[in-house]
């Protein structure tokens, strides 16, 4: 079985191949349509809130990767950093039952994508609440 460290690690990947599906969001979900209407202020804040949402997880991804050791020392401030990621992917998780996709899902690859990405979340979930909760080794 592969250590903590390890998997820390592999999620640091996991995370940043996330933004491949990000980087899919505007054209699929048609943003440039869907978005015409709001006022040019609510457009820009959408693109900046999109933003933070991309810079956290580019964060949290190199910040697994460079520090998976660290990450698994158990130290006070290794659960509180992994504690952060446990909520943020948890709450991304949530979000992917609440959120209603299946309009949006009208093809083959997007159905495979949406759950692949669903994995990925409970993945992150559970690695970094581990991170969290474990006994110091």
């Amino acid at each position: 079985m592969p250590t903590l460290s390890t998997l820390i690690l592999l999620a640091g990947f996991g995370q940043l191949s996330v933004l491949a599906a990000s980087a899919l969001v505007p054209l699929q979900l048609d943003w440039k349509h869907e978005f015409a209407s709001l006022s040019k202020l609510h457009r820009q804040m959408y693109w900046v809130y999109g933003g933070y949402v991309v810079l956290g997880i580019v964060s949290l991804g190199l910040i697994s990767i460079a520090c998976h050791d660290q990450l698994a020392s158990g130290t006070p401030l290794a659960r509180a950093v992994c504690g952060y990621a446990a909520a943020f992917w948890g709450i991304r998780l949530a979000l992917q039952a609440v959120l209603d996709a299946k309009p949006f899902l009208t093809k083959w690859w997007l159905v495979a994508g949406y759950h692949l990405l669903t994995m990925l979340f409970v993945a992150f979930t559970a690695i970094f609440a581990w991170a969290t909760f474990a006994p110091a080794s």
